[in-house]
């Protein structure tokens, strides 16, 4: 495969070397649960769980959470926070290129799965996430800006991988997502990055089961 492999997740997650990690959810979920974007009742998928400060803090607000995330270690990590915190979820050590739900969801956090993922999987985790979201549903998601030199000269660098907004727009387009008019909020992150905050809905007549993921 493309990009970082399993292994390379699992040591990093049993070793605790986590550079990108917070250690708190990012500040803009908050601001998506006191607007109702995200609110009590919804079922959101959460992919790339990581260590599920973000989930803990859905399954706070009462909404039915959904975390996926390839390590096995990591869906370890975030279940230890939530029954720490009395709360609960339902827990999937899954490949989200891959996995399948059994009936939509109406929202979906996507803040470090999308950049975790080598570009040459974009187009199928775009494929997934659409086939989970019922018509309607929304995607919150928090595009990573970590542009590098190098990008200058073609190479592709990461994880985290920059999320241009122009290949966002090719890879979410608006025959399929309707998009709100920029200006983005772009969300600060400790390590001088910055996550562009933007709520996407999901178009077109429902249907299920959902395609299959593109070869």
């Amino acid at each position: 495969m493309a990009g970082p492999t399993l292994s390379f997740w699992q040591q990093r997650f049993e070793a605790g070397q986590l550079p990108w990690d917070r250690g708190e959810p990012g500040p803009q979920i908050a601001s998506w649960l006191a607007a109702s974007t995200l609110r009590a009742g919804q079922s959101v998928v959460v992919p790339g769980c990581g260590s599920g400060h973000e989930v803990a803090a859905l399954a706070a607000a009462g909404c039915k959470v959904t975390a996926i995330d390839f390590a096995p270690a990591a869906v370890d990590l975030t279940r230890r926070r939530l029954d720490a915190a009395a709360l609960s979820a339902e827990m999937l050590v899954a490949d989200v290129l891959e996995w399948q739900p059994g009936s939509f969801f109406d929202a979906a956090y996507e803040q470090t799965c999308l950049c975790a993922l080598h570009p040459d999987d974009w187009t199928r985790y775009a494929d997934r996430l659409h086939a989970w979201l019922r018509p309607g549903g929304v995607l919150c998601a928090l595009f990573m800006q970590v542009r590098r030199h190098s990008a200058d000269q073609g190479a592709i660098e990461g994880p985290p991988y920059h999320c241009d907004i122009n290949a966002m727009r090719a890879l979410f387009p608006g025959t399929k997502w309707d998009w709100p008019k920029p200006p983005y909020l772009a969300v600060p992150h400790p390590r001088g990055w910055t996550e562009l905050a933007v709520v996407l809905t999901r178009r077109e007549p429902l249907s299920w089961p959902p395609r299959p993921a593109s070869p």
